[in-house]
């Protein structure tokens, strides 16, 4: 392991230099520092930089540098123009007519031959872009955002017009996922499969080079379209560096010597070194580092397979038990350093609209020796007992709620397996009790409450639970067909009720967005999707 890391290390080092002589290549005039260039580690690796396999972190987060959409979102997940300036939805909700912009243009390459190698978007970009999104020799995994879609067109240079086969409120916010990304036939036709290691897109910033498992950098867009507030062409930055270091401690000591510029998320190597049992930065690094939270889509839970043979798990005395037996609070401050909130209401995380108050589980071990009384007497199970099923990142979380649980009459045991293992049992409902994380993948509240529509049961849809209710499924049925979003969100609100009511999962936390970045960095903001927006950014000498 040691060796391993020296060898990225000297790779690191290596090409580090190998970006600065490529940064020098222009004029002394434009001659880079480092405070124009933003730099980062991805630790997990990047294997594309073609948006069609933007699915997840490693790959969303330089493919937002470097592609624009229909349109955008913005901190707070509000619709906003991008290529799009302006948009018509038909009154059943069916038709969507986008208005594009006339002023952008793809980055400079010969294959666009003309005379400033460069060329405007157009509606048939769009056009193309979706249907390959739709190929299946492409075989994107984004292919299911333009599965309700039932014809797309450019209906002249600036319109294109999409057609849904039925009513579906959260259609906009799917449309700024980095699968809907423009790209350009000409260039991707003349790489090929290649394409995803020579990227052409309209992003605030361009392709420069790609040492895999090494180094990507990305190089200012000159020609970007958008500006700030005060009229100043973005981006700020001269140029993005992205490492790929795979060890997070390795990482850690790269931002601590100021190697790289931020770092996201927290991890159990280091968590205890940054920040105080309750979240806070430790004194030692106040004067380098700032730490920013926020809400992130994502809820942590425990979920029953209802449709099993384990008594205890089709029990709901049991699985409200488990709900009232540990202290959510205790758990975060002691496990997480105070990072995520307690989930303490429903399934919908907050950051996200749609999120409400209601009444959720807290903890009462009262109430909880209460109902596992009930169920020895209602059964006759004297030693009622269930097994949880995580992998080795989350064995703490959960060995905390078996002794919790312990101290109140219930054997639990915490059964760790590779997260591969997990996900192949879970979709075929050979786990009684999982361990999980349900992220949005768009900005609508109906991305946490698809998971328990009855026609979604796995392995046909992402109903892990089996959960049924009649009620539930024509609330989430009629919701479709909801224009008005504060109707819809009582909708969900009922929905997401109905779920904890029957408690078919144990909310753990809502997780959170945790950011560290060097005292010079400008800019950066939170947003609870936790993509990386760099257009905006700067850093001061």
């Amino acid at each position: 392991m040691k060796i391993n890391q020296l060898t990225y290390i000297i790779h690191y080092l290596t090409i580090a230099y190998l970006c600065t002589l490529c940064f020098s290549c222009s004029s002394p005039s434009e001659e880079n520092e480092d405070h124009m260039v933003f730099r980062y580690n991805e630790y997990s690796n990047t294997l594309t930089l073609d948006p069609a396999f933007a699915r997840n972190p490693s790959i969303i987060w330089p493919t937002n540098q470097l592609f624009n959409s229909l349109i955008q979102l913005d901190d707070s997940l509000n619709i906003q123009p991008d290529i799009a300036k302006d948009w018509e939805i038909s009154d059943d909700n069916l038709t969507y007519i986008f208005i594009l912009r006339n002023d952008v243009k793809f980055h400079k390459h010969a294959e666009f031959k003309t005379t400033d190698s460069t060329r405007i978007v157009t509606a048939n970009d769009f056009e193309y872009s979706f249907d390959r999104l739709n190929d299946p020799k492409v075989a994107s995994p984004g292919n299911w955002v333009l599965k309700n879609v039932d014809t797309y067109k450019a209906v002249n240079d600036t319109t294109f017009r999409i057609q849904l086969k039925k009513p579906f409120p959260a259609f906009l916010g799917l449309m700024s996922m980095r699968y809907c990304s423009v790209v350009p036939k000409e260039i991707v036709d003349f790489y090929g499969s290649d394409f995803r290691a020579n990227p052409i897109g309209t992003g605030p910033f361009k392709f420069k080079l790609w040492e895999e498992n090494v180094k990507l950098v990305l190089r200012r867009n000159e020609l970007y379209f958008e500006k700030d507030k005060n009229g100043k062409q973005l981006p700020y930055l001269e140029a993005v560096a992205v490492t790929f270091l795979p060890d997070k401690q390795t990482e850690f000591l790269q931002f601590a010597k100021g190697e790289i510029d931020f770092l996201n998320s927290l991890d159990a190597s280091y968590k205890d070194e940054l920040l105080t049992p309750s979240g806070k930065l430790r004194d030692k690094y106040k004067d380098q580092v700032n730490l920013s939270k926020g809400p992130y889509l994502n809820s942590e839970y425990l979920g029953f397979y209802l449709d099993g043979d384990k008594d205890e798990v089709k029990s709901e005395l049991l699985r409200k038990a488990i709900n009232y037996g540990f202290d959510r609070e205790k758990m975060i401050t002691y496990l997480k350093n105070g990072v995520g909130t307690p989930a303490t209401n429903g399934f919908i995380p907050k950051g996200l609209p749609g999120f409400n108050n209601q009444k959720g589980f807290t903890y009462n071990p009262k109430k909880s020796r209460k109902l596992i009384k009930e169920y020895i007497k209602l059964t006759g199970n004297q030693n009622p007992t269930i097994s949880i099923a995580t992998d080795s990142n989350y064995q703490s979380i959960c060995e905390f709620i078996q002794r919790e649980l312990e101290k109140i009459g219930l054997n639990i045991i915490v059964d760790v397996m590779p997260p591969s293992t997990i996900r192949k049992k879970k979709w075929s409902g050979e786990l009684d009790v999982f361990r999980a994380s349900w992220i949005a993948d768009y900005p609508d509240a109906e991305n946490f409450l698809s998971p328990y529509y009855s026609k979604n049961f796995t392995p046909n849809g992402p109903n892990y639970t089996h959960f049924k209710n009649e009620t539930f499924d024509r609330l989430y049925e009629e919701s479709f067909s909801i224009k008005d979003i504060k109707i819809r969100e009582a909708y969900y609100a009922k929905m997401d009720s109905i779920v904890i009511a029957h408690a078919p999962i144990v909310p753990l936390y809502y997780d959170q967005v945790v950011r560290f970045t060097r005292k010079n960095v400008k800019g950066l903001t939170n947003n609870p999707q936790n993509f990386l927006v760099l257009k905006r950014v700067w850093k001061e000498k």
